[in-house]
């Protein structure tokens, strides 16, 4: 069996954490805005720092396992 943990976790979090698609930190007006789809270089960085922090956490501090096939 194969550990999937490491291919599917980034990419949910890629998707859900993209600056702009949900939320965006921080805002042009706001510290959060939500669902606006515009980005800035701070939201980038501050996302990818946010990501590597969740990433982190799954895979390393809690470990977790998503196995496939027999």
């Amino acid at each position: 069996m194969q550990d999937w943990a490491g291919v599917f976790i980034p990419l949910v979090l890629f998707i859900l954490l993209s600056p702009g698609l949900l939320f965006q930190i921080p805002g042009k007006c706001r510290v959060i805005e939500f669902g606006n789809s515009h980005t800035s270089a701070v939201s980038i960085i501050v996302h990818a720092v946010v990501f590597f922090c969740f990433a982190a956490i799954f895979l390393v501090a809690i470990g977790v396992h998503i196995d496939l096939g027999s």
